[in-house]
């Protein structure tokens, strides 16, 4: 029996270290290698939400240790009452959290599949429930999550669920009867699923507050341009009606100067007439 854990085990690390999209080929190729029981256990071993397998990724990076001797000591604080201490423990533990989730997110990354702001969430609460219960902590390690954990709902059955193959701590306690399983499955997929909404929701709130205040400054500039169009079309106007008597202007004073040039003329033949009276008189 033992044997048969083990081999279940060690297939089960050696597929959740996998980036999801390759996992349920190189399950079913684990699983037509093997035989009997075993090969009908790795078959039902099932895909790792992508937060679920980052933080194996996290697991296997060696990076849980400090979050762990963390979690050690916030439980000394706690077992003598050190409010200070607690305090301290505190904002040094959201700290870790939330540096070991950008671990994580830079391990998912170099592996091709860039984590979501939904899904890098999903990672914090599971490293922190490793860190505030001590069996969380020891599920998680083992590097084999199938879904997330949370730490206001941890219990053995939980952490069975949550993890492919053998869970440290549980190995006397019988795995949930496929009835409860499934409604405890469908509890929390119902739970994420409103989480997601409200996540959702509250994006889609921030985004409409974010456009209405776009909205309010486009109308306004809107509003300024318009004035502007106005202004500019009685400036036309005036600049217009300017033009039409600038050009009666230049209408009148060039019949002026065709009728003034018309008297020089007449005035040079004149003049011209005379000088030739003044050269047969002499």
């Amino acid at each position: 029996m033992a044997d048969a854990v083990a081999e279940l085990d060690a297939a089960a690390d050696a597929l959740y270290g996998l980036p999801p999209a390759e996992f349920t080929a190189a399950r079913n190729e684990r699983a037509a290698s093997a035989t009997g029981a075993l090969a009908k256990q790795i078959k039902a071993l099932r895909k790792p939400s992508v937060a679920a397998w980052a933080v194996n990724l996290l697991v296997r990076d060696g990076q849980l240790a400090d979050a762990l001797e963390l979690s050690q000591a916030l439980h000394e604080a706690q077992d003598e009452l050190d409010a200070p201490e607690l305090a301290k423990l505190g904002k040094q533990r959201r700290a870790l959290v939330a540096g070991l989730a950008r671990r994580a997110g830079a391990l998912a990354r170099d592996a091709g599949t860039p984590l979501s702001r939904a899904v890098l969430e999903e990672v914090e609460l599971t490293i922190n429930a490793a860190i505030v219960d001590a069996a969380a902590g020891a599920a998680i390690l083992t590097g084999r999550l199938v879904r997330t954990v949370h730490a206001d709902s941890i219990d053995a059955a939980d952490l069975v669920d949550a993890v492919a193959g053998s869970v440290p701590g549980v190995p006397d306690r019988p795995a949930p009867g496929r009835d409860d399983l499934a409604a405890r499955r469908a509890r929390k997929a119902a739970e994420a699923a409103a989480r997601d909404a409200d996540r959702a929701a509250s994006e889609a709130d921030r985004e409409a507050a974010r456009i209405e205040g776009k909205l309010a400054k486009a109308r306004e500039r809107a509003d300024l341009l318009h004035e502007r169009v106005d202004d500019l079309r009685a400036e036309l106007a005036r600049i217009e009606r300017d033009a039409d008597a600038a050009d009666e202007k230049v209408t009148d004073l060039q019949d002026e100067h065709t009728q003034a040039r018309d008297r020089a003329k007449t005035a040079a033949r004149a003049a011209q007439r005379a000088r030739a009276a003044v050269e047969d008189a002499g």
